[in-house]
């Protein structure tokens, strides 16, 4: 499996408690997000190691970096055609990219003004950005919030081609933990590994109201 991983409880520790944050596994080069799809789509996806086949480059598709919050969107792989998780591997200037381009779904006032720039610019964009409650593995709100990104457009097809390092099937992976938290042994409940991710441009930090370059790399 491409992914680092380590024990939940051990990060846990680790982790911020509340605020904007973006958790991810990354390095220098590359950043990690999760999407959960049904088989056909999933296994295209992993064999050609490029989305194709039934994937619709017409839709916005979402994109997540926090595995725990693909965990509660998808029922740990359980909810209809999410049972396929996969660890897409981008290239952390695509995922950069992504940031930079991102429009808040709800409208700010701090970053847009106005309602009517703030319209302008999400029907100019081909990135949503949401911050949404993050999750514990038991599917129990947190005070943290996380983020997921939205793409079309010319973004998504530069996601699913340019941009993208590797795609991995983690789904028995996702099992496994899942089986563990069904056993009552959150103990033992192993994740990716994932810190704080260090947005270095000074804007995009300001319009995602996170602090920059937070933390190290992983």
């Amino acid at each position: 499996m491409i992914l680092t991983t380590e024990k939940y409880m051990t990060q846990l520790a680790h982790w911020p408690s509340s605020g904007r944050h973006i958790l991810a596994q990354y390095d220098e080069r590359s950043v990690v997000v999760y999407q959960a799809y049904r088989p056909a789509i999933g296994r295209f996806a992993v064999e050609h190691q490029r989305f194709g086949g039934e994937f619709s480059f017409r839709r916005m598709t979402w994109v997540k970096p926090n595995f725990l919050w693909m965990m509660y969107r998808s029922g740990w792989g359980t909810k209809p055609e999410q049972e396929v998780t996969l660890a897409i591997r981008l290239r952390r200037e695509g995922f950069d990219e992504l940031l930079r381009l991102a429009v808040h779904s709800n409208f700010v006032a701090d970053v847009y003004g106005g309602r009517a720039a703030w319209a302008d610019a999400v029907e100019r964009s081909d990135v949503r950005l949401q911050w949404d409650p993050d999750h514990g593995p038991r599917g129990e709100p947190l005070e943290r919030r996380a983020i997921q990104l939205g793409i079309r457009g010319e973004a998504l097809a530069k996601y699913a081609g340019e941009w993208t390092l590797g795609i991995e099937d983690v789904s028995e992976f996702v099992r496994t933990q899942a089986a563990r938290l069904s056993d009552g042994r959150e103990v033992e409940l192993v994740t990716p590994k994932e810190a704080v991710y260090a947005v270095r441009n000074v804007e995009t930090a300001q319009k995602l109201g996170v602090v920059l370059d937070s933390a190290t790399s992983i």
